[in-house]
């Protein structure tokens, strides 16, 4: 029976971490498992709705290689937070800890290691992460969003299994909804980023406003903008002619997400699954600054298809955007090939297919 078993769930204190954590919580406890989160202070941001019975606050640091007090401070901490785990993990008596990347998730895993207890891990992103790259050889079991695994060992990529990436239930339901093509509107939606958001906040509508009278006059624009762009975004869609609605975050972005017929945003790993699972085409600016370019490896999932047009950030200029949107905005049939291609490298059962690995190493 697994009515009383315990699954650990240790992530990094971010959305892109804690939300596939948290798709996975969901089948778990449905399952009949009792679930905690290991996160750091962070974390509790986006953990509110988290179906955990408890959480624990570990110690974990983050440091760069090249600094050897910064090291040295984040090796004591994390030493402190896998004395924490393990006080934790004897009164808890985890069946396994699933952790899902990030600092705070390594203090977890190394207990869990310690005491002799079953592991696995996630990687969200194309790219195995420097935390996952760290522990891969030594957990019991290796999970992955994307069929590539950049970094990781030859040993781990053969052992690594493909599951995709656990999204929300409320994405998830979109999987099931046929996308239609635009009709005498054409609604983008533009998602923004926690890093390098201010390109996308000016940039965008900067390119709208070079399109064709024609084509402004057929969009509808929602976008999530930088406080400190919000006047900037309104006044030039103001002055372009085009209707918009900007917010520094939209709420629900299943129903946005529902109701758009392109994305303009980053490539984040979770940003580019629930893409694919929405079934959505859309134009992908990947974070030149992100680690180990990993949002570049992330977009080849949709682009390798033909679903995602990428726009370089060195390349990005407004007139460059602009062609960009204009060939898509153009073409609605061209548009609706493009959500059948996102649809076709969906994984909408991610959190059921990790939930079943779950299981499968916790014996």
């Amino acid at each position: 029976m697994t009515a009383s078993r315990l699954a650990i769930v240790a992530a990094g204190g971010t959305g892109g971490h804690l939300f596939p954590a948290e798709a996975l919580a969901r089948t778990l406890t449905d399952r009949g498992w009792r679930v905690v989160l290991a996160t750091d202070a962070r974390g509790a941001q986006y953990a509110q709705d988290f179906p955990a019975e408890e959480r624990l606050a570990l110690e974990a640091a983050t440091f760069k290689a090249g600094d050897p007090i910064g090291v040295v401070r984040g090796a004591w901490r994390i030493a402190a937070g896998v004395i924490q785990a393990r006080a934790a993990f004897r009164r808890l008596k985890p069946a396994i800890v699933v952790g899902f990347g990030g600092y705070p998730s390594l203090p977890s895993l190394l207990a869990a290691r310690a005491a002799g207890g079953r592991t696995l891990i996630h990687e969200q992103n194309a790219v195995l992460g420097r935390v996952n790259r760290l522990v891969a050889p030594r957990v019991d079991a290796v999970a992955c969003a994307f069929p590539t695994l950049e970094k990781a060992s030859p040993a781990v990529k053969a052992r690594a299994h493909v599951v995709g990436n656990p999204v929300r239930a409320e994405i998830r339901a979109l999987y099931d909804r046929p996308y239609a093509p635009p009709g005498d509107t054409v609604r983008v939606l533009v998602t923004g980023g926690s890093q390098g958001a201010r390109l996308l906040s000016e940039m965008v509508p900067d390119a709208v406003a070079l399109l064709p009278e024609a084509l402004r006059l057929r969009l509808r624009i929602e976008q999530q903008t930088r406080m400190e762009s919000l006047e900037f975004a309104r006044h030039a869609y103001a002055e372009a002619g085009v209707e918009a609605e900007i917010a520094p975050f939209f709420r629900n972005m299943a129903g946005r997400l529902a109701a758009a017929h392109l994305v303009v945003g980053r490539a984040g790993a979770s940003t580019v699954c629930e893409l694919a699972v929405a079934g959505l085409p859309s134009v992908l600016v990947p974070l030149a600054i992100a680690a180990d370019d990993h949002q570049r490896f992330n977009a080849k999932l949709l682009t390798d298809v033909g679903a995602a047009e990428v726009v370089a950030e060195h390349h990005m200029t407004a007139e460059h955007l602009a062609d960009v949107l204009a060939r898509l905005i153009g073409d609605d049939q061209g548009l609706a090939r493009r959500a059948a291609a996102a649809r076709s490298v969906a994984q909408p059962q991610a959190a059921e297919r990790l939930a079943d690995l779950v299981e499968a190493t916790a014996g």
